[in-house]
């Protein structure tokens, strides 16, 4: 048997925050990393949903493009039965793409000619009135995410932001409809097609709406979301939840975090270990593009703290700094010589016996699991709406749990709240 729902995540943490709905709703998952080479069906055995997580929320159109259909033609080749394009809550994305380019790249190989598009996940104050996102209490444009160094988000109508973006005309599935339940939904998705519609911005304010969203869009062979539809659509095959799909093997061995996302929610939890008094080292560009070896400093650091508990080992900056940074170095090389280092730091981390790894921001967690050699991921328990552990089996053989986290998501004390998710009963 194939699987039942196949996933493409366009980063590393938005694939375990969509893998981790999965699992709360009853469904055995396993996370890719990348595309699996020579076939690989092997490793979706015996479960009912895989994500494949890429590297593709801010690279180039045609190269996002092409590692979606890549991975659409293994989870077509595993026999998924419906295919699913997750992007961030936030709905990261420039006028260029790619949420746009890739959705109508997967409905043409697919030969379907609508789909839906919500990057609501109420859980985590991600809410659509209107077809306009909001963060918290504020609109998308007003919340930290207009400052974002690569994805800026300044409007928050996302029929304007997905229809800037898209060849095929974008409409509006709103509250109203969603209150009459999956049957109204269905109703009003035949209507928009009848009318030429391909892609439907959907409301949704709470669990139920994406509950029955999830109902009434079953039979499309497509649905684009950020990770909350995941919660209505295991119903579908009749899965409920399970505790027995978040066991993970027992933890131990050193603890660490590793820091790389510039946003507001990042910061806070930032400032937060900070106030704790506990090691934390500043990985700082500029020192990196002047020849320093930052990533050795910080190994020495942290090889000297490891054993008295979590270090902190962070790039995390307020926006202002970010920006005098990349008018120095560039944006791009800004960002790459953070990743790198980063990636160096967590390579040496693992070396010095840490096996509990929290990483925070997509792109940060990008880096460092290509860095660890990671190819797949077992997804574990929920710390915060969005965020679970996982377990990893290095190239060594080793068991690593490692946290990859959104740098949007997780209340101020994440850092020690996952850790202490671990520690025995």
């Amino acid at each position: 048997m194939g699987i039942r729902l196949g996933a493409i995540a366009d980063d590393f943490t938005g694939a375990t925050d969509l893998a981790n709905n999965l699992v709360r709703a009853g469904m055995r998952v396993v996370q890719l990393i990348d595309v699996p080479e020579d076939g690989g069906y092997g490793l979706a055995a015996d479960a009912d949903a895989v994500v494949i997580a890429l590297k593709s929320r801010t690279a180039p159109v045609a190269e996002a493009v092409a590692a979606s259909l890549r991975a659409l033609a293994w989870l077509r080749g595993a026999g998924a039965e419906q295919v699913y394009f997750k992007y961030c809550s936030t709905f990261d994305s420039t006028p260029a793409g790619n949420i746009g380019p890739v959705a109508e790249a997967l409905m043409d190989a697919l030969g379907t000619d609508f789909t839906v598009a919500t990057p609501a996940f109420p859980d985590n104050g991600r809410t659509v009135f209107k077809g306009h996102l909001f963060v918290g209490d504020v609109l998308l444009s007003e919340s930290g995410m207009r400052d974002h160094p690569l994805t800026p988000m300044t409007d928050s109508n996302l029929v304007k932001v997905l229809g800037a973006q898209t060849t095929r005309p974008v409409g509006l599935i709103d509250h109203a409809v969603l209150a009459g339940g999956a049957g109204a939904v269905r109703a009003r998705i035949a209507e928009l097609r009848s009318q030429g519609v391909a892609f439907a911005i959907v409301d949704a304010v709470s669990n139920d709406d994406l509950v029955r969203l999830g109902e009434a869009v079953r039979d499309l062979p497509l649905v684009t979301a950020g990770s909350g539809l995941a919660i209505g659509l295991p119903m579908n095959w009749g899965l409920q939840p399970s505790s027995a799909a978040a066991e993970l093997p027992p933890a131990s061995g050193h603890r660490a975090v590793i820091s790389g996302s510039v946003s507001t929610a990042t910061n806070g939890q930032v400032r937060a270990f900070l106030d704790t008094g506990r090691p934390a080292f500043a990985v700082d560009p500029l020192r990196i593009a002047a020849g320093e070896d930052v990533a050795g400093s910080a190994l020495a650091f942290a090889g000297a703290h490891l054993a008295d508990g979590p270090v902190l080992i962070y790039s995390t900056e307020a926006p202002e700094t970010v920006r005098g940074v990349q008018s120095r170095l560039g944006a791009a090389e800004a960002g790459a010589l953070v990743e790198g280092a980063l990636a160096e730091v967590a390579r040496g981390l693992v070396a010095r016996g840490v096996r509990r790894l929290v990483v925070a921001g997509g792109e940060t967690s990008g880096a460092v699991v290509k860095a660890l050699g990671i190819t797949g991921l077992r997804i574990g328990p929920q710390i915060d709406p969005g965020v679970p552990w996982c377990a990893a089996t290095l190239p060594e053989g080793q068991t690593l749990h490692i946290a990859l986290k959104s740098g949007n998501f997780g209340g101020p004390d994440f850092f020690s709240a996952a850790f202490a998710l671990l520690e025995p009963a």
